[in-house]
């Protein structure tokens, strides 16, 4: 998925209000954060095959340290972990944690199965939700947009500025969605991994700003 991590952290403000907005989208996407950096780094690969749609053209090859089950939740362990040590707030902490673990879920619905247990197992798990192009527009595309709209609606921008960034952020965020769901694969694999980076990172500062009261 890629909205759908994104609504993750949207749902999770409207239940935990005293997490900012910013730590709980970087919770549901620390996995793919994780990822860029395997990736950019060697330690993880995946293949672009020709065709269009990320059903189509993108096959994770290699994922067991960023996406497996088991490492999520290291990971999960770690983040809230670390949270907790900074903030001392354990309903918090534990909110992080379900925030990380959500993203290997939401990838078994969304991928083929190529979603590992755990490094070294060669079990695989995934419903291939992208494969219907008009089911994932419906699912994870509703699932965003109530995640959306519901924030807008129970939270305060600071400044009718914060208004226009808030639903321009989530208009580019749609657009690149729709573009992986229908698109074809990146031009260059050996840069999608240090662009994929760079959006990833652009957006968890975007939701930081983004955090009304």
């Amino acid at each position: 998925m890629f909205v759908g991590h994104f609504a993750v952290g949207f749902a999770a403000k409207r239940v935990e209000p005293r997490v900012s907005l910013g730590t709980l989208v970087l919770a549901a996407m620390f996995v793919d954060l994780l990822w860029c950096a395997f990736m950019i780094t060697g330690v993880e690969h995946v293949q672009f095959k020709p065709g269009k749609g990320a059903a189509n053209y993108f096959v994770a090859s290699n994922v067991e340290w960023s996406h497996s089950l088991a490492m999520d939740g290291l990971w999960a362990a770690l983040f809230a972990g670390g949270y907790f040590l900074c903030r001392r707030y354990t309903r918090g902490a534990w909110i992080l944690i379900l925030a990380v673990l959500s993203h290997w879920l939401l990838d078994v619905i969304s991928h083929r199965p190529d979603m590992p247990l755990a490094p070294g197992m060669h079990t695989y798990l995934g419903l291939n939700l992208w494969a219907s192009v008009p089911s994932a527009i419906i699912l994870e595309g509703g699932f965003w947009m109530l995640a959306v709209i519901v924030y807008a609606l129970t939270s305060h921008p600071r400044t009718r500025a914060s208004v226009y960034v808030y639903w321009s952020g989530i208009a580019v965020l749609t657009l690149i969605w729709l573009s992986n769901l229908t698109g074809p694969p990146p031009p260059d694999p050996r840069t999608a991994p240090v662009i994929s980076l760079a959006i990833f990172s652009l957006f968890v500062a975007w939701a930081y700003w983004m955090n009304f009261e």
